[in-house]
C-alpha cells in the first residue's frame, strides 16, 4: 500500500498547534486536541447576512462585504433610503435627495456615488455620499434608467441603460469627481446590465436588448471591446469585483436566477448558486468577499448574502466507516 510519506515525500508531522504558514496538500496531527488536520481548497459558497431595513427592488449599490452601502430603489413606492452595512447588520445613513428607482451606483460607503433612474420621469441626477449624507454632483449627459454602473465616487463610469425615450443605450460617461463626459459606446445597446471594475478597466455584462444577453464587454477608458460571453444569457443580475475577477449571481431569463458565475478576464466560470434566487438586486464587494442585497421574485426582497470565494483553508480530516 502506498503511504502519505511515498505520494508527498514528507510524513505525517505531529504537532502541538497547527502551522502558521501551512502548504496546500499539507497534512498533520495536532497532538494538543487529538485531531489529523489538511489545508486545501474550500468551495465558493454563499450564506446569509443580516437583511435591509427597507425591502426593494431596482436599488444600486457600493463598498466591500463588510462596509457595504444600498441606496434608492423601489419598496411600495420609489424611495431614497440608504443603509450601511458592517459585515453583520445594516443600519440607516442619509437619504437621497432625488428619490428614485432603476440607478446605478459605485464607489465606497464613505465615498459613494449614485446616477441616473426613474422618479416618476427619467433623471440624470448624480449625487455624492460622504457616509453620511448627500449631496449634488454633475448630471449625466444622456438621462437615464436601468443602466449599469463602476469605478469610484472621483473617477465613476456609466454605461448602458433605458434612454428618455424608452430605448436601450450603448452611451458610457466618465464622472471626474463633479461633471460627467463622453466615453466610448457600448458594442450591445441594453439595459438592466450589470457592472464592475474601474473607469479604466470595467466590465459590462448580461441585461436585456430584445431579450436576455450573454455579452460581457471591458472598458479601457476609452473603448469597450467583447469579452467572454456569461453561460447564462441573463438581464438583472447583481454584479462586483474587477475586469479580471468579477462575479456576477442573479438575474432573470425566463425564470428568477440564483446562478452565480465568476470572471477571470477572458471566459466565466459557473460556481455557487446563491440561497436566494432573485432579480434587480444589489451589488457590492469583490469576486471572493461578494455581497448581494434586495432585489424581486414575486416580492420585494430583504434578503443578504455573503459570497466567499474558493479559497486555501485548514480543515479537519475525518474518516467514515460503512
Amino acid at each position: 500500500m502506498t503511504t502519505f510519506k511515498e505520494i508527498r515525500g514528507t510524513a505525517v508531522q505531529s504537532v502541538s498547534s497547527d502551522p502558521s504558514n501551512p502548504e496546500s496538500g499539507q497534512i498533520w496531527y495536532n497532538n494538543s486536541i487529538g485531531v489529523l488536520k489538511g489545508y486545501a481548497l474550500s468551495a465558493a459558497a454563499w450564506s446569509s447576512g443580516g437583511n435591509l431595513a427597507t425591502a426593494r427592488t431596482l436599488l444600486a449599490g457600493a463598498g466591500t462585504q463588510t462596509a457595504g452601502l444600498a441606496f434608492g430603489g423601489y419598496s411600495t413606492t420609489e424611495t431614497g433610503a440608504t443603509e450601511e452595512y458592517d459585515g453583520s447588520a445594516w443600519s440607516a445613513g442619509g437619504s437621497l435627495a432625488t428619490v428614485r428607482n432603476g440607478l446605478a451606483g459605485c464607489g465606497i460607503q464613505t465615498a459613494g456615488l449614485a446616477f441616473g433612474g426613474y422618479t416618476g420621469a427619467v433623471t440624470g441626477a448624480t449625487e455624492e455620499y460622504n457616509g453620511s449624507t448627500w449631496t449634488g454632483g454633475g448630471s449625466l449627459g444622456t438621462i437615464r434608467r436601468l443602466l449599469g454602473g463602476a469605478g469610484l465616487q472621483t473617477a465613476g463610469l456609466a454605461f448602458g441603460g433605458f434612454d428618455s425615450g424608452s430605448v436601450n443605450t450603448a452611451a458610457t460617461e466618465e464622472y471626474d469627481g463633479s461633471a460627467w463626459t463622453g466615453g466610448g459606446s457600448l458594442a450591445t445597446a441594453r439595459r438592466v446590465l450589470a457592472g464592475a471594475g474601474t473607469q479604466t478597466a470595467g466590465l459590462a455584462f448580461g441585461g436585456f436588448t430584445t431579450g436576455a444577453t450573454n455579452a460581457t464587454e471591458e472598458y479601457d477608458g476609452t473603448s469597450w471591446t467583447a469579452g467572454g460571453n456569461l453561460n447564462t444569457a441573463r438581464y438583472a443580475p447583481g454584479g462586483c469585483g474587477t475586469q479580471t475577477a468579477g462575479l456576477g449571481f442573479g438575474g432573470y431569463t425566463t425564470v428568477v436566477l440564483a446562478n452565480t458565475e465568476e470572471y477571470n478576464g477572458t471566459s466565466w466560470t459557473a460556481s455557487s448558486n446563491m440561497g436566494t434566487a432573485r432579480y434587480v438586486l444589489g451589488g457590492a464587494g469583490t469576486q471572493t468577499a461578494g455581497l448581494a442585497f434586495g432585489g424581486y421574485i414575486t416580492t420585494v426582497q430583504s434578503a443578504t448574502e455573503e459570497y466567499s470565494g474558493a479559497a486555501l483553508a485548514v480543515k479537519t480530516i475525518t474518516t467514515s466507516t460503512s
